[in-house]
């Protein structure tokens, strides 16, 4: 369980924090509140129950406090009570937290105040306290009244920490000394400074607290095992000299998500909207969208339906229930129907275990195979850097359990020192898929573990086959070295000395001066996950506010350092250089029918003077697509274009009228995602959508060799579709028109009843095509 939260902070509002110092173009309340909004909606952004703060003003123009009846407590208002804070109270805070017009009001029984609200709230449970005052330190104070010692030696015996963060306060460690500074406000420094002394708290300037919100916090998690059980090597059911190690496994490394928008719908844009909403009540009594007034949101809920083809039913369709739905598999262009009681067939019952099932020598790691899927020649198992295919995780010894972490730690030297990996296979729970791990041993001064990384099976591996990139081999099996598109020795020592020049590695600075790594992994943050939460955060509060540029350290990485690149520079020019780099005319948006042609240098027309004349070609069947691209690159008017894809229309549908079965239907399909991808180009979607029209006109009518219904799937399956605005800004097709297009007037190519005549499934497998077939298109 999380470990229970009580913050308090004490905002000065006092009349001299609304003027502005040190050339910032913001009020010193503007600049303090910076930082106090982040640290409140980072709290609320943890979103847990344990987490609650409360806001004490200092120097208010009111008095509302428990102590408000005695001395030196006026100007004190109790802002916020220590509790959850939720997006209604962060938007209620921000109206009260405003700038006063009184000088008065004592931060030392600010404190007082502070420390009793959260010994009235705490009492003695375990929580981690903390009092924050942000303040200008111009106002009165009245250390006299009170003992710092006393209030010092509360604040200790209580466990609490104490932060004063004061406003252009000097700060020697970070550098930062107050010129001109008036008298009072030093004194007052002196007395704070004495305070936090005597209680073992934390002095500092506002300007390195708000430097510091740029740092990313990282979010602890709290370590929940995915596998509890023996680690096994041999079984133990059959022999004595099987070893049997209960352990625990963790994940080491996970990707943290950023946070995800959910969909809501403003409450006025309901019919009912004048009617009072209240929030959807949770089983442990939370309220969901609390304050629905404050939000002026709502939940959205979606539902499904099914339907099935039925030429009874008005519109042609029938409404099913969930509970008549079957599953099916796709098997070709039919389904496999099983059923409930039958579906444990199509798992692999399986126990939880975690099996070591071989071993393999470090030595074998990232070498050059000769075989196919990490074996070599000999067939000896290699484990290649490619094969990782998951987070890493750690698999430690159980920690109640002293002979399993002596027997783990004999395993991890014992691989440690023959310098071998262990092949393992994990199931981490009964019934779920096993999986092949690869465990390595990390040996560290504070603990001993094995770090482990899922490999593929064979059906994992992806073989391709790449032409090398040092030589060129010709069709007849001559190896040329020395080619065009192979680069020389002045390339190859130009690029490795620009490689060496941008070495980042020794770049950065640590805080010796000494060389270190410029992006060291610890410093190097996801912009996209904090400037998510940046942006949120800052729109909590301030809701109609520009959201504020990212923090350098999100960007810093985004591009190489300045400096780095202009030392390398010289070595860039002699790279540019040997690789003949000329820059690349920008390309047209659009390949438009009155494109300019390539012209020769000369400025000659060359056909004009050989006295050729262009002659009217026409599209071969033997070669549609070459045709087609050539002809759609020398026509100059959307007349040629519109001839040109008449032809190879064409020829599509001879190809697909004169095709035998479904033999030539791969070619057609082909012809014509060439013809729609032309078309885009050339910004004139109309033409293949006439197309598209045309032909499922033509296909519905039987004009094209009898039933070719079929083609009409798979042209669906190959989503050869109208072009709409979404693709081609040139396009009059909407998305109801596409849908239109893909809806086929009549049964799919395999038709229900023939199902159903091999297969029994009756209704229920019926509903259950369509849903496929609906889905998969």
């Amino acid at each position: 369980m999380a470990e229970k939260e009580a913050t308090v902070y004490i905002v000065d509002v006092g009349v001299s924090m609304g003027q502005q110092h040190n050339g910032r173009d913001q009020s010193d309340l503007d600049f303090a509140m910076t930082y106090v909004w982040d640290k409140i909606t980072s709290t609320v952004a943890l979103d847990r129950k344990t987490a609650l703060l409360g806001v004490v003003g200092l120097r208010t123009d009111g008095t509302a406090n428990e102590l408000q009846g005695e001395e030196s407590f006026e100007n004190i208002s109790v802002l916020q009570e220590i509790s959850n804070v939720l997006l209604p109270d962060l938007k209620r805070l921000h109206s009260r937290i405003t700038l006063s017009n009184t000088l008065n009001g004592d931060a030392i029984s600010a404190i007082v105040i502070a420390i009793q609200m959260i010994t009235k709230h705490c009492k003695k449970l375990k929580y981690k306290r903390k009092i924050v005052l942000v303040t200008d330190g111009t106002g009165p104070l009245d250390a006299d009244g009170y003992s710092i010692a006393e209030i010092a030696k509360k604040i200790t015996q209580d466990n609490m920490e104490l932060a004063v963060i004061g406003v252009d306060f000097d700060d020697v460690e970070y550098g930062f000394k107050e010129q001109d500074k008036d008298p009072q406000k030093a004194d007052n420094e002196q007395t704070f400074r004495t305070l936090v002394d005597s209680c073992g708290g934390v002095f500092g300037t506002l300007q390195q607290a708000v430097e510091e919100l740029g740092m990313p916090r990282l979010k602890s998690t709290r370590p929940v095992p995915n596998y509890k059980g023996p680690l096994s090597l041999g079984d133990a059911n059959e022999y004595d000299s099987a070893v049997c190690i209960d352990v625990e496994r963790y994940p080491r490394t996970m990707v943290r998500r950023p946070l995800t928008a959910s969909q809501y719908v403003h409450k006025s844009d309901q019919p009912n909207s004048n009617t009072q909403s209240t929030g959807t009540v949770l089983p442990d009594g939370d309220t969901e969208m609390a304050d629905a007034v404050a939000n002026d949101l709502t939940n959205v809920k979606s539902s499904r339906t099914y339907q099935v083809l039925d030429e009874q039913a008005p519109g042609g369709k029938r409404d099913v229930s969930r509970d008549d739905l079957a599953k099916g598999y796709e098997y070709g262009r039919t389904a496999v129907h099983i059923n409930e009681t039958d579906e444990n067939v199509t798992k692999l019952e399986t126990q939880a275990a975690l099996e070591i099932i071989g071993f393999i020598p470090w030595a074998n790691v990232n070498v050059t195979v000769s075989g196919h899927g990490g074996c070599n020649a000999n067939g000896s198992l290699q484990y290649e850097r490619y094969m990782s295919m998951s987070v890493s995780h750690i698999v430690i010894g159980q920690r109640t359990n002293s002979k399993a972490l002596m027997a783990l730690s004999s395993l991890i030297h014992a691989l440690f020192e023959l310098e071998s990996y262990a092949i393992a296979r994990l199931v981490p729970r009964a019934d779920k898929s096993s999986v092949i791990l690869l465990l390595a041993p990390s040996i560290e001064v504070d603990y001993e573990c094995l770090l482990d990384v899922q490999i593929p099976f064979t059906e994992d591996v992806r073989s391709y086959k790449f032409p090398p990139l040092d030589r060129v081999v010709t069709i007849s099996g001559k190896v040329v070295k020395e080619h065009r598109n192979l680069p020389n020795d002045a390339l190859t020592s130009a690029m490795s000395d620009y490689v060496d020049k941008m070495d980042l590695s020794t770049f950065g600075r640590d805080d010796e001066g000494n060389p270190a790594e410029y992006m060291p992994m610890t410093s190097t943050f996801s912009p996209v996950l904090h400037r998510i939460d940046q942006a949120v955060r800052w729109r909590a509060v301030h809701g109609t506010e520009p959201v504020p540029p990212p923090y350098e350290i999100l960007t810093r990485y985004s591009r190489p350092p300045e400096e780095l690149v202009a030392l390398s520079k010289r070595k860039l020019e002699k790279l540019t250089a040997a690789a003949d780099v000329k820059k690349v005319p920008p390309k047209a948006q659009g390949r438009r029918r009155n494109r300019n042609e390539v012209k020769p240098l000369s400025g000659l027309n060359v056909e004009a003077l050989l006295g050729s004349e262009k002659s009217k070609a026409k599209i071969s069947a033997q070669n549609a697509i070459p045709d087609f691209r050539q002809m759609i690159n020398t026509t100059d008017s959307i007349e040629g274009i519109r001839e040109v894809a008449q032809q190879l229309g064409a020829v599509i549908e001879a190809r697909i009228k004169d095709s035998f079965g479904d033999i030539a239907y791969a070619r057609a399909l082909e012809e014509i995602g060439v013809m729609r991808e032309e078309l885009i180009d050339l910004e004139e979607p109309e033409i293949y959508n006439d197309f598209a029209k045309a032909l499922k006109r033509k296909l519905l009518a039987e004009e094209l060799g009898g039933n070719r219904k079929d083609f009409w799937w798979e042209f669906r399956k190959s989503k050869l579709g109208l072009i709409d605005r979404k693709t081609s800004e040139a396009s009059n097709a909407l998305e109801e028109d596409v849908k239109a297009l893909t809806v086929f007037d009549s049964s799919p190519p395999f038709s229900g009843s023939s199902i159903r005549h091999r297969m029994h499934g009756g209704p229920q497998l019926y509903a259950t095509i369509h849903i496929l077939m609906t889905v998969y298109i």
